[in-house]
Parts: C-alpha cells; sequence; structure tokens
C-alpha cells in the first residue's frame, strides 16, 4: 500500500511538471512566458506575421549597447535578413502579472550571423508586457549582456 502511494505521488509530480515546467507559475504567468518564447521563435523563422501580433504597437527594445529600437527597426531587421539566428530560445524564465500587466525575466540564448559574422551569447532579460482581448503583447524588451561562461572542462 505504501508503495503504492509512493508511485502515484511520484507519477502526479512528473504529471505536473509536464504539464506546468514553470512549477508554481499561475495560468496567466505561464501565457505571458509562452508570448516572450513566440516571439524568440518568431525572430529566429522571420515570421512578421507572427512578430506584428506579439510585439504592441508602441514596442522598444533596450539593446546590450544601450540602444534604443522600435517596433519598425525590429521588423525591419527581419525584412533584411540581418542578423540570422539558429538558436533564440529563452529559459530560466520566471513570471509576475498585475492585472492586464507582466513582468518576465529569463536568460536568452542566442546564436547566429549578423553582418555576415557568427554570434553567440547569452543575455539577460526583462520584459513588460500587456493584455490587451484577451493576448499578451510585449511593450518593452530590455536586455544585458552576461559574461561567456567559464568552462569547467
Amino acid at each position: 500500500m505504501i508503495m503504492l502511494r509512493i508511485r502515484h505521488f511520484i507519477v502526479s509530480a512528473l504529471t505536473a511538471f509536464a504539464l506546468h515546467p514553470a512549477m508554481g507559475a499561475s495560468v496567466q504567468e505561464q501565457a505571458a512566458m509562452a508570448a516572450t518564447q513566440a516571439a524568440c521563435d518568431a525572430f529566429r523563422l522571420r515570421d512578421l506575421a507572427a512578430l506584428e501580433r506579439l510585439l504592441a504597437p508602441e514596442f522598444t527594445l533596450i539593446s546590450t549597447t544601450a540602444e534604443v529600437q522600435s517596433r519598425a527597426q525590429a521588423l525591419q531587421e527581419v525584412r533584411d535578413g540581418d542578423p540570422q539566428y539558429e538558436r533564440f530560445e529563452n529559459h530560466s524564465m520566471t513570471a509576475r502579472v498585475y492585472g492586464d500587466t507582466a513582468v518576465v525575466q529569463g536568460i536568452t540564448s542566442l546564436k547566429g550571423r549578423s553582418g555576415g559574422r557568427p554570434f553567440a551569447l547569452d543575455v539577460r532579460f526583462t520584459d513588460t508586457l500587456v493584455r490587451t482581448d484577451g493576448r499578451w503583447t510585449i511593450v518593452v524588451s530590455h536586455v544585458t549582456r552576461l559574461p561567456p561562461q567559464v568552462s569547467t572542462n
């Protein structure tokens, strides 16, 4: 009987983790995090239609060099095909929802080519999103470059 209960507990815990990868995150927090990842995927895939849905009209990005980029400039980069992303993935995310506003923080791992030169870096990001008509859009994104990881091999 004890083994059955332990097995049931383990299966329940694994199922909960699979369904809710951000343990403890509410449905709305998960939705906000999913919107930030969807934007990453859209940049990587150069999906302008998805970006137009995911980036608010007043979207701005504060880059690792402290430059402010508008939505129009971000979309133009996608049209121009530079940079090209092989990897554009969020991880280590947390989210907080305040009514129709959310703040998502985490790390984005990037790899690709820009100006014909390869790059790979990790940035810590903070995204602010608003929910309009039940849909999350990113209003502002701020990124800070993380130092390269020291190899322990």
